[in-house]
């Protein structure tokens, strides 16, 4: 019985894990480490929106709110991804994520039920997922998955390297808006179920660890999909016999294993010293 009541969830998270602990290298490496966090949140105004007109949160019109606004959003990171600009593109993610976080407050403020909303877009609700959504998912991250794989050594090129990319020629703001433009639809389709928070740590923390652990980016993607996806089936576990908010308790769990992985990774440096 409780195998089954968390079987979808867990599924569901091991597709989380699989395609932002991928995701998460290209944002560590770009260094704009909060952009999943002010996309995410462009995309919440998307839904927020949609449910002030009237449309349900879980309605197909609210999803194609919240993935036109995160759209805008990846045009507007692409655009502003300039070597030698005067202002860092993470001050204008940060800006951006204050502002469309500021303007989903004031809409629901105006709704009886803005406090579920806002709880909602932060922590999601994983036990809703059913086995439509966990097939839907893995469909649309599979197709996001062979896309990046036919492009990978532009997109990793772009990630690593722009300033290289630009003098070898490569259209560095198309190779941009490609790699945010699918990102946007991750992160819409992710934040729709496990909410905003959630989705952050699935994208960084995989990919800071094995940072930490790997240099090569076959072994940072191995030990990132190893964590990612231990984690989501600890936190799960952990949230079903503690009784507690399901996406919060997987949150925790991934900051107390990053904390524990740092201090093993300290202990072992200084053995080897």
């Amino acid at each position: 019985m409780v195998l089954t009541f968390l079987l979808y969830p867990l599924l569901v998270c091991l597709v989380l894990a699989g395609i932002h602990a991928y995701l998460g290298l290209h944002v560590v490496e770009r260094g704009v480490i909060f952009v999943d966090l002010s996309l995410a949140q462009v995309a919440a105004l998307g839904t927020t929106v949609a449910f002030l007109v009237g449309f349900d949160l879980h309605s197909p019109q609210a999803y194609f709110f919240s993935l036109g606004f995160a759209f805008l959003g990846a045009a507007l990171f692409a655009l502003t991804r300039e070597g030698k600009s005067r202002v860092p593109q993470e001050a204008v993610i940060g800006i951006v994520y204050a502002v469309t976080a500021g303007a989903a407050i004031l809409i629901v403020d105006r709704s009886p039920e803005g406090a579920e909303h806002i709880k909602y877009i932060l922590v999601g609700n994983l036990l809703a997922v059913t086995s439509q959504d966990v097939v839907k998912i893995a469909v649309l991250y599979a197709v996001v998955g062979i896309v990046h794989w036919l492009a990978r050594r532009p997109l990793l090129r772009v990630s690593t390297d722009p300033a290289g990319a630009r003098r070898d020629g490569l259209r560095v703001r198309f190779w941009d808006f490609l790699f945010y433009a699918t990102f946007a639809i991750v992160v819409t389709s992710s934040v729709a179920i496990a909410g905003v928070l959630l989705v952050f740590s699935f994208l960084i923390v995989p990919a800071v660890t094995a940072m930490l652990f790997a240099r090569s980016v076959s072994s940072r993607l191995a030990i990132g999909w190893a964590m990612g996806g231990g984690v989501a089936v600890a936190g799960i576990w952990l949230s079903y016999f503690l009784d507690a908010p399901t996406g919060a308790t997987v949150v925790c769990t991934f900051g107390a294993t990053l904390l524990l992985l740092v201090g093993v990774r300290r202990i072992l440096g200084l053995a080897r010293g």
